[in-house]
């Protein structure tokens, strides 16, 4: 039996098979997850997901857990370890955007506001599930400009229209599975 899935995912990668089976489009309210996707999706900025896919199991280690409050302490000796990291990007406004990420993550929490009940607001706390045709599937939507938009206004880095689009197909606010993929058809 042939198992049909996106054509995005990279058959060859089986870390990449079980982020598209298990993960890429299934709703998430893990806080830590949520924070952690929020970063990583803007770590990929310029580069494949592939790439920082490979590389997140470094990144839990080298951002203590996607531990908030430790992140948004971090010092100028912490940011240069994590500059001379080989285990993740290496980029320094990437690393000083999962800080100031954190600073507000931080914000928004002492405003009595989760992550999860923030950005799945935005849907009514029910996934948007699209039927696009792969070559139709957008970069960006209205909304995901209107939750790069607020995002950016709450102190978030690394958060444009293109890039939060992914994050909401990564956390599951929205399900763009291919019409024949088998996650679609687990519906």
């Amino acid at each position: 039996m042939t198992i049909i899935r996106c054509s995005w995912a990279n058959p060859l990668n089986p870390r990449y098979l079980a982020y598209h089976d298990n993960e890429w489009g299934v709703p998430c309210h893990d806080e830590t997850t949520l924070f952690e996707m929020l970063n990583l999706e803007g770590a990929q900025a310029g580069l494949s997901w592939e790439t920082i896919l490979n590389k997140r199991d470094n990144y839990r280690a080298a951002f203590d857990g996607w531990d908030a409050e430790k992140i948004a302490a971090y010092d100028d000796a912490k940011v240069a370890g994590l500059l001379a990291n080989a285990g993740i990007v290496r980029n320094r406004l990437k690393v000083a955007a999962a800080i100031t990420n954190a600073k507000a993550y931080l914000a928004l929490r002492a405003q009595g506001v989760t992550l999860n009940d923030y950005l799945w607001g935005f849907v009514d706390g029910q996934p948007i599930v699209n039927d696009w045709a792969s070559a139709e599937r957008p970069a960006r939507t209205e909304l995901s400009d209107r939750l790069s938009k607020d995002l950016s206004k709450r102190g978030f880095k690394f958060v444009g229209s293109t890039i939060v689009y992914a994050y909401m197909q990564g956390i599951g606010m929205v399900d763009d599975h291919a019409p024949d993929c088998i996650c679609r058809t687990r519906r």
